[in-house]
């Protein structure tokens, strides 16, 4: 019966060192999602945030997707804190939110940044067209200015009568 309690005492060892085991992989797995959770985040983050500099460059008003964007990167760094502290379920939980917040930004980025190239391009044209149209006007007008004041002025001309002057000395 001694090799009985022996085996049994070895079960109940073996049972307790592996739920420590057990527990400690379950921990390192959670802490590995919240680490993967944040990079994941971290990386949409980055991406809107080109996304958003473009749209910016092409002459969009992007204020209101930046006020989107600094409510993402609070919810990023909330959780890089939980993560620090250890609470590996919040900083899971804010990665989360973070990438659910930016998930539409990219989008409405590249749109603000596809319509600011078109009124961009519209602008081009329209003032290319008024410049062409003013240097033409002017041009006319000069021209028919000029026109007509040579032909007043030759008219002026023909019309005075020559006077004689007398020299008294």
């Amino acid at each position: 019966m001694s090799g009985l309690k022996a085996i049994a005492v070895l079960f109940v060892l073996f049972s307790l060192v592996s739920s420590v085991f057990v527990a400690g992989t379950q921990a390192l797995d959670v802490e590995d999602a919240a680490s993967s959770a944040i990079e994941s985040a971290e990386l949409a983050v980055d991406v809107v945030y080109d996304a958003v500099l473009e749209a910016e460059g092409a002459g969009a008003n992007v204020s209101g997707l930046l006020d989107e964007l600094n409510d993402s990167a609070e919810a990023l760094s909330k959780a890089y804190i939980s993560n620090r502290v250890g609470d590996f379920d919040d900083a899971i939980y804010f990665a989360d939110l973070c990438y659910g917040l930016v998930a539409g930004i990219e989008a409405e980025a590249n749109e603000l940044r596809d319509v600011a190239v078109v009124e961009r391009d519209q602008r081009l044209l329209l003032t290319s067209f008024g410049s062409v149209l003013a240097a033409v006007s002017i041009f006319c007008g000069g021209f028919f200015g000029w026109r007509f004041f040579k032909s007043r002025y030759h008219r002026r001309v023909l019309e005075m009568k020559p006077e004689v002057a007398s020299n008294e000395s």
